[in-house]
């Protein structure tokens, strides 16, 4: 396939804000796909050359991009930047330096997908003497060789920005578009460009007016690819299966591409095999929160599995014969920054064939009490002294859940029969791994007085659990609860900051805090209390502003746009309605406690999350 069709498919998304209409034209052109594009392309939807799961790294920074730019144009690198500064995107910067290029190419050729995603991936593979040269000069050939409009997303692909609006789940429901048969009901086509259109009103993509009903529309001649449900419910519920299903696969796969071939391959029924694989991270069950004890028995029934709640990070741990490998809840790959796990899990764990879900708590190795998360939290991104920090900062590895064992899938089981599994094969020792504690309730004041128990020995707070809850990836649901002493606080993403003044001058505060609404980041208000003069005595204004300076996308006078990248957990005294912010709220007395290194946008708080706590406040 020609890149150009791709970029111009970008074009068209990134002028509309319609979900519905973003959905049809990716559905559209996923169909066009021939089978050895598609999982490429389906990588590139998202803004990337590799799987999510993939651990190689581009690592070109906005300055490679400006000499990649320059060299690929002629133009002087501080024009570029001066450019830059006044766009606040470099996929902008090339476009407009490529139309006047100085450099003409005498022998132009079209690019493909395949060329496009050749060169970017390389980068990845490259080290030593050189590197940065070699780097430029494959992306200066792709630019050299691109329209325009194409070096405006191949820039953006690199710097990892694609800007399309292209989230998660609109790229899972254009697949359920595309290779699902079609529920009327839902959505009916369009008799004039056949795009999909919802119950009733006007198509979204050519205008006309629609106006039959439900029970008008099945009476039409009907596609032989769509599905006609009885009623427009038994639609609805068809529909959002076909929803889960996908959503599913991606939750134990984290891989588009994979699941795009399998149902142009088999159709639906492709993803009946089995894509959970040792060694590939899945997304972590979640845990909603409720209110108290008795609303917790309410959601997970009664007997009840009860637990602490520990103040660690989730830490999944795969194990395929000799090779473990250990992943945040961000699926990021942390085994080389904890050596000590791996020979805990060699030493105590009973297989060489199994998937754990655990919880990472450090503790002081004097008084072997637990320390806060923020201690162990700079082990995540540690490269050097792996060792010295390991018996400076030791970790207990707390298991609370398998999700495969000896090459079999246990997500359907129920928790009682995953428990028994997990005890049978890892033998505990005490302040380095063990099964976590467990007792069996269905009285409030028994629960009751576990709780206050766990608070004492400095746990945030319980876990109440199903008996016969399954395990869902990434998922919210009545599997589990957790009860905390505090409003929960939330983890917003970083998208501005401002440069401060006298003393703090070199350092950015006054950060823009978003939440997560579907696909798309609505703020919610700044925040800069909480933070630090000083590096030892928790997260500081300088840490911040150190890891903010590798994302920053624009700078006007003090203000400075950022890439959504860093994640900070925020408590606050009380959720306000306000219109000055786009996600219709503000926090009052917001502060930052602590970084959260263990997650990425996509666990953020949700704005349905803030809508719940608005209301439980009043």
């Amino acid at each position: 396939m020609q890149y150009t069709q791709l970029a111009e498919l970008y074009a068209h998304l990134e002028k509309t804000s319609k979900r519905l209409e973003k959905t049809f034209l990716l559905a559209e052109f996923i169909k066009k796909c021939s089978q050895e594009d598609l999982r490429n392309i389906m990588y590139l939807l998202q803004g990337r050359v590799f799987a999510h799961a993939d651990e190689r790294k581009l690592g070109m920074s906005s300055q490679l991009l400006i000499k990649v730019i320059s060299q690929a144009t002629g133009e002087n690198k501080e024009t570029i930047e001066n450019a830059w500064r006044h766009e606040g995107d470099l996929g902008f910067v090339a476009e407009k330096f490529i139309v006047k290029k100085k450099q003409k190419t005498l022998f132009g050729k079209a690019l493909t997908v395949g060329k496009v995603i050749d060169n970017i991936s390389k980068l990845a593979e490259m080290e030593g003497e050189g590197t940065v040269q070699r780097k430029v000069a494959l992306i200066a050939e792709l630019l050299s060789s691109a329209s325009a409009l194409e070096a405006r997303y191949i820039v953006r692909t690199v710097a990892e920005d694609l800007r399309a609006g292209i989230g998660d789940s609109t790229l899972r429901d254009a697949l359920v578009w595309t290779f699902y048969p079609r529920v009327i009901g839902i959505f009916f086509v369009c008799d004039s460009c056949k795009a999909l259109i919802p119950n009733t009103g006007k198509c979204l993509i050519c205008g006309e007016k629609i106006e039959q009903k439900f029970s008008e529309a099945i009476e039409k001649k009907i596609p032989k690819y769509a599905f006609v449900p009885k009623d427009e419910k038994e639609g609805r519920d068809i529909y959002n299966n076909y929803l889960e299903e996908v959503q599913h696969a991606f939750n134990v796969s984290n891989d588009f591409g994979t699941i795009a071939e399998l149902l142009k391959e088999e159709g639906p029924a492709g993803l009946k095999h089995t894509l959970l694989t040792v060694g590939k991270p899945i997304k972590a069950m979640l845990y909603p929160k409720a209110k108290d004890i008795a609303e917790g028995f309410e959601v997970v029934g009664k007997p009840a599995l009860l637990e602490p709640k520990l103040d660690g990070f989730r830490m999944q741990i795969h194990r395929n014969k000799d090779n473990i490998k250990l992943f945040t809840r961000n699926l990021e790959d942390v085994t080389k920054q904890f050596p000590d796990v791996l020979v805990a899990v060699k030493n105590h764990v009973r297989s060489k064939d199994f998937i754990l879900d655990s919880e990472a708590v450090g503790i002081d190795p004097k008084t072997k009490r637990v320390v806060p998360f923020q201690q162990i939290s700079q082990r995540i991104k540690r490269k050097y002294d792996i060792e010295s920090t390991a018996k400076d900062v030791p970790v207990v590895v707390t298991i609370f859940d398998i999700i495969e064992l000896n090459g079999e899938t246990l997500l359907d089981l129920s928790f009682l029969e995953r428990r028994k599994l997990l005890k049978a094969i890892v033998k505990d020792e005490k302040y380095v791994i063990e099964v976590i504690e467990q007792i069996s309730c269905s009285d409030i004041d028994k629960a009751e007085k576990y709780y206050k128990e766990c608070l004492v020995k400095g746990h945030e707070g319980i876990m109440m659990k199903s008996m016969e809850g399954t395990y869902t990836p990434g998922k919210r649901v009545g599997q589990g609860v957790k009860i905390k002493p505090v409003m929960e606080s939330l983890d917003l993403v970083i998208v501005a900051a401002e440069w401060g003044e006298g003393k703090r001058a070199n350092w950015l505060s006054s950060f823009t805090v978003a939440c997560r609404d579907k696909d798309t980041l609505k703020d919610i208000g700044k925040v800069s209390t909480g933070l630090k003069e000083k590096s030892e005595e928790g997260v500081s204004f300088e840490e911040l502003t150190q890891e903010l300076k590798k994302s920053i996308l624009q700078e006007k006078g003090r203000q400075v746009m950022v890439k959504p990248k860093i994640v900070v957990e925020v408590l606050f005294e009380e959720i306000q309605a306000s219109p000055s912010y786009s996600s219709g709220y503000a926090l009052r007395f917001p502060r930052i406690i602590r970084l959260r290194d263990d997650k990425g946008v996509q666990d953020i708080s949700t704005l349905k999350e803030i809508e719940h706590f608005y209301r439980e406040q009043k």
